[in-house]
């Protein structure tokens, strides 16, 4: 039962994201189809730095649509079911995520929370709490398989125990547009550790895939110049707007 590690994987993005972003924008200003632009852009007969200081232009208007034709999909192991039970919450997504009714999750990893490791008897107590809940767990199954409930459905009931820690794996699918609401809301100091160290994986990967969108993507405050959050909340990085 090992402590587990965040891994965050790119399993896919929309193909020439750029050329489609710079087609889409150039569709709502232009009389023209940009079905017969389509293949120049592709060609390279308007060159990426073109297009990428048009898209630029367009987003500092903060025209934003037409990048949710753009979308990302991360694969991502080694977060706990606490921090999944807030990432489903964003509710323009798509998720495909690990069943605990059709997966045995006896010996499951957990997540050890920093702030827990930090202090060797908190370290120890949560240890043993993640150790007795499999042994519940796997004693649970046990005795539900003699009662006749075998596989999926041993593992339905016995996982009632599993503690929030237990580790999870979940694949995920935003638009970029979605994704900047994401990065602005888990990338800010507010946000949980654990979904936050995620969020800036993802954004990491994002930005250099599509730098144009998220080059200064991230919490409120860093495109702001101010922290937009009330004066209890505001972790002091930036000045408040008064």
């Amino acid at each position: 039962m090992p402590s587990a590690t965040l891994q965050v994987c790119l399993l896919a993005s929309t193909p020439n994201p750029l050329s489609l972003i710079y087609a889409s924008f150039r569709q709502c200003y232009s009389p023209g189809f940009v079905g017969d632009l389509w293949p120049r852009l592709l060609s390279g007969e308007v060159s990426f730095d073109e297009q990428d200081r048009f898209v630029q232009d367009i987003l500092e208007s903060g025209h934003h649509s037409p990048i949710e034709h753009v979308s990302f999909t991360f694969a991502v192991e080694g977060v706990s079911r606490a921090l999944t039970h807030q990432l489903v919450r964003h509710r323009l997504a798509s998720y495909s995520q690990q069943s605990q009714r059709y997966v045995n999750e006896s010996g499951f990893d957990y997540i050890l929370p920093p702030q827990i490791a930090k202090i060797p008897e908190a370290k120890e107590l949560f240890e043993e709490f993640m150790e007795q809940a499999a042994l519940t767990y796997g004693r649970l199954r046990e005795l539900l398989h003699h009662r006749g409930r075998k596989g999926a459905k041993a593992n339905e009931d016995a996982r009632f125990v599993l503690p929030q820690a237990a580790e999870s794996k979940i694949v995920l699918s935003m638009n970029c547009r979605s994704l900047l609401h994401f990065f602005a809301l888990r990338c800010c100091e507010r946000a949980q550790w654990e979904i936050r160290a995620m969020a800036k994986e993802m954004l990491a990967i994002c930005r250099h895939e599509l730098p144009v969108v998220f080059r200064t993507a991230g919490p409120r405050c860093e495109a702001l110049g101010f922290c937009p959050e009330g004066e209890r909340f505001s972790c002091g990085r930036y000045p408040r707007k008064t």
